[in-house]
């Protein structure tokens, strides 16, 4: 049964940037729109497996700093090759300057 997980605080991640947050034995990635949206993602790329924490975010996108596939950080689709495994999306929530994710 899912359940609500503290990630992190709202002013732990800057605008149009992310952070990484591990969950037992689960990485996420926790971003933070240039809207001043919060978003979670799988943390690991889908093509060879890295932690997609050390990427860039720009334009609603992750790119992977390996060999640069992006994902759309709101649905989690791969939207450029080589990975073309989507990879899973969380809920989100925002309160008393706290980010939660659905685990």
């Amino acid at each position: 049964m899912p359940t609500w997980t503290r990630a992190c605080a709202t002013n732990d991640i800057d605008p149009d940037d992310l952070i990484r947050f591990d969950h037992g034995a689960q990485t996420f990635v926790i971003v933070r729109s240039e809207d001043d949206e919060f978003y979670a993602m799988d943390g690991i790329c889908s093509h060879e497996h890295v932690h997609l924490c050390d990427g860039l975010v720009m334009e609603g996108t992750i790119e992977c700093p390996k060999h640069n596939a992006t994902f759309d950080y709101r649905s989690g689709e791969a939207k450029r090759a080589p990975a073309c495994i989507n990879l899973k999306t969380f809920p989100v929530r925002v309160e008393n300057g706290d980010v939660w994710i659905e685990v």
